[in-house]
């Protein structure tokens, strides 16, 4: 089992009680504040939470010595989580992602801390080439951790995406392996 511990926070593979707790972030907590962030112009319908955690292991699991995806822990809080998908298995690309879904735990560096634990244990774990992340520009605090920990923006696609009647860039930034090696000297 896969457990990455920081000074704030320890990523680990999920069990099927974190599971339940993410689900109720993803779907039942009321407020929903994470979703106004985290990809807002995607309609994500809701499933049942055993079509959720199906998914999950289905998705998210170990494969090819890569994690799918940690849940990120306070103390025993799970707050949220970290993941990747292949985008190119020829050239050794994999995109990540994170999402802090309790916002007390927002700006206080947690975020921070899991993404770059995260990066560096994609980086350490495999031989990848390249990590890449995709946001829109109204998510100015994913595009600030993802700059602390070396990413560089590689794209921006004007106008492609809208949140509440308005229209917002879509970021791609990146870090390969070679760029991650000199930031962690």
């Amino acid at each position: 089992m896969i457990e990455i511990v920081g000074e704030k926070i320890i990523l680990k593979e999920a069990t099927d009680q974190d599971l339940g707790n993410l689900y109720y972030w993803k779907y039942e907590e009321e407020e929903q504040e994470a979703k106004k962030w985290n990809g807002p112009y995607i309609n994500e319908p809701k499933i049942s939470k055993k079509e959720f955690m199906q998914k999950w292991k289905d998705n998210h699991f170990s494969t090819q010595k890569v994690a799918g995806a940690l849940v990120i822990i306070v103390g025993d809080e799970l707050i949220g989580s970290v993941s990747s998908y292949w985008i190119d298995k020829h050239t050794n690309w994999l995109e990540t992602g994170i999402v802090i879904y309790d916002k007390k735990y927002w700006n206080g560096g947690y975020g921070t801390e899991a993404y770059k634990l995260w990066i560096d244990f994609l980086f350490e774990s495999t031989k990848l080439h390249r990590l890449g992340m995709s946001t829109w520009s109204g998510n100015l605090r994913m595009i600030k951790v993802a700059k602390k920990i070396g990413m560089i923006e590689e794209a921006r696609v004007r106008q492609a995406r809208m949140v509440n009647d308005e229209y917002f860039d879509a970021i791609k930034m990146g870090i390969l392996r070679r760029e991650w090696e000199l930031n962690k000297v």
